[in-house]
């Protein structure tokens, strides 16, 4: 009899765990509009376009052309330029662009030093966040500018004081 007992009492606690088991599995039955609860995010693209010839002393425009999903993200929550010399003798602050429509975002800066600069761009729209930046140079470069750019650009954000 015991043994009949044994049998018995595992055979209950199989039949418990299937049926636990198939009350579990289908709670998780696949939603036919599974796709639509979850939103698709597109990525935050952006080009930063300089001009081809900076001259010291001169004002001079840098545009960020903003696309997301393949269109102009011209709705973005933020659009903010930051420029410093790569040497840390100029630094500006983070600026707000200008807002020149179909997604494009520009600042207009004067330079007054030669040498080799970089610009970030923050931008952010639909919760995605970016900060492209790109290095250019205005008048001339100088030696140490020639040596940094020989080195690698590893060090381009040493002359930065503001992190995010």
């Amino acid at each position: 009899m015991r043994k009949f007992r044994i049998r018995e009492s595992n055979a209950v606690k199989k039949y418990t765990f299937m049926i636990l088991l198939l009350s579990l599995l289908s709670a998780c039955s696949l939603d036919e509009n599974a796709a639509e609860l979850y939103q698709q995010e597109a990525p935050l693209k952006l080009e930063i376009q300089t001009p081809d010839n900076f001259t010291a002393g001169e004002q001079e425009t840098i545009r960020a052309t903003l696309i997301q999903d393949g269109k102009p993200a011209d709705h973005a929550d933020f659009v903010h330029f930051e420029i410093w010399k790569q040497d840390g003798t100029v630094q500006y602050g983070m600026e707000e662009a200008v807002d020149e429509g179909s997604g494009v975002y520009s600042i207009s800066k004067g330079f007054d030093k030669d040498g080799l600069y970089f610009v970030k761009v923050h931008a952010q729209q639909d919760g995605s966040l970016i900060m492209p930046q790109k290095q250019f140079i205005v008048g001339e470069l100088s030696k140490s500018d020639v040596e940094f750019l020989h080195e690698g650009t590893g060090r381009q954000e040493a002359g930065q004081g503001h992190h995010h």
